[in-house]
């Protein structure tokens, strides 16, 4: 009788694409490379982080520093992945990034709409853009209309009036834009696109039923924190507040006169935003592991610390709350003057590494007196579970919105080139030769 035959491993799916996205924030600078199988399935194949350098608020201010560890970044995504990449998508959350939403219509007079009156609606529309000196970063269709009636995704083959479309755009400072595109540059790579952080964002955490319905889109950064509406499909609002999370450890280190590197640790192993009435008997050593042990020197002690240089959780957990009254506040003020309070108010969904606090969605649930949950990336095959985290939002809404390739009206009738090509390929050959001029220059 025959040996039964080994069990198969399934063959792996062949991929169709390759997607690579970096996120440069300024507390980590994480890459992730993901692929698209021919069937249409996305994973990702791996990932790398690494400490932030030269980034401050969303701004390049070491164009050295920060090319390396965006190349370091990368290099470590693509040892797990086990794939080199060349371009990538990057994320912008500073660069004064502005959003605002033009409507344009022509007429139609009752016929039936062909492909070419979408593109002449879209070409029209490209003359409205008024970018006032600043660089456009996406002028995508939201929805289009029929004789004034909103809501319409797909205008083919109906009969109307009148065409519309509502068109959102997304301004920002072309000097910050240039120096963070240059620093990815000097890292040997090529820029794909430019994606405003709060639409990637969106696309990671926001379902369509909420992006539709109205929903607050806010993402907690080190330095900076985006408080983004949306409603009818589309990005209606945006307002940069410049505070984040690591203003919460910088108090943390001036109210207990210690490093910021022990006040980081302190906000991240036991420091919450909702306080406990245990609080006030657990005390919580300064020190880390290896900090201050047996034949190691102790250091000053924190102030209000007994003599092992433990604090009492209740004075952290006090620091982290005023911080975070301070920070809510802000947002608050950010969302009133959207118009998103009252009752054109809803959901509030927090993102980004400082959603990541233990209670924070709580503690902002109770302060703005609105629906408040965390922001998560789907759980991508291949994803470590690590990064279904708030934290890595973006940079999964990075690969997610490179895969939907949205239309930019600004490539109708000159060919799809995605959403944002034009200040990668600014210099084209000259570009690509100052790149391989620097690699060789630092490898030999």
């Amino acid at each position: 009788m025959a040996a039964p035959s080994a069990a198969r491993t399934p063959a792996p799916r062949r991929l169709s694409r390759t997607y690579a996205a970096v996120n440069v924030g300024s507390f980590r600078i994480s890459a992730m490379i993901m692929g698209e199988t021919e069937n249409g399935e996305l994973q990702v194949l791996g990932s790398g982080h690494r400490a932030s350098a030269g980034i401050k608020r969303g701004y390049v201010t070491d164009m050295g520093a920060a090319a390396h560890a965006i190349r370091d970044a990368v290099e470590r995504a693509e040892k797990s992945a086990n794939t080199p990449v060349r371009s990538v998508w990057i994320a912008c959350a500073g660069a004064g990034l502005a959003s605002h939403v033009i409507a344009v219509d022509i007429e139609i007079g009752g016929r039936r709409i062909e492909d070419e009156d979408v593109e002449q609606l879209l070409i029209q529309a490209q003359d409205m853009i008024q970018p006032d000196g600043r660089k456009v970063l996406h002028a995508q269709p939201a929805h289009y209309t029929l004789d004034g009636a909103h809501g319409i995704a797909n205008p083919r083959g109906l009969h109307a009036e009148r065409l519309g479309v509502d068109i959102h755009v997304m301004l920002a400072d072309g000097a910050p834009i240039r120096n963070l595109t240059e620093a990815v540059q000097n890292a040997h790579l090529e820029v794909e696109g430019v994606v405003a952080a709060p639409l990637a964002a969106g696309h990671a955490c926001l379902t369509p039923e909420e992006r539709e319905l109205g929903v607050a889109l806010v993402e907690i950064g080190a330095d900076i924190t985006n408080v983004a509406v949306f409603a009818g499909g589309m990005l209606l609002g945006l307002h940069a507040v410049p505070m984040g999370s690591a203003d919460i450890t910088d108090a943390i280190a001036s109210s207990f006169g210690i490093r910021r590197s022990q006040a980081e640790r302190l906000k991240c192993v036991a420091g919450s935003a909702v306080a406990s009435p245990a609080d006030h008997r657990e005390l919580i050593p300064v020190n880390g592991p290896g900090e201050g042990g047996e034949g190691a020197p102790l250091g000053p002690l924190a102030r209000g610390a007994d003599d092992k240089n433990r604090i009492l959780r209740a004075e952290l957990v006090a620091v982290v709350t005023q911080q975070l009254a301070v920070l809510t506040g802000e947002i608050g003020k950010a969302l009133k003057g959207m118009g998103f309070t009252g009752s054109r108010a809803g959901q509030v969904v927090l993102t980004g590494g400082g959603a990541e606090l233990a209670g924070m969605a709580d503690f902002m649930q109770g302060a703005l007196g609105q629906p408040v949950r965390l922001g998560r990336p789907p759980q991508l095959s291949g994803m470590p579970e690590a990064h279904h985290a708030p934290g890595f939002a973006t940079l999964a809404g990075l690969c997610l919105y490179a895969a939907e390739d949205p239309v930019d009206i600004r490539a109708v009738g000159a060919g799809r080139g995605g959403v944002y090509r034009t200040m990668a390929n600014e210099s084209g050959v000259a570009a690509l030769l100052m790149r391989l001029f620097r690699a060789v220059r630092e490898y030999f």
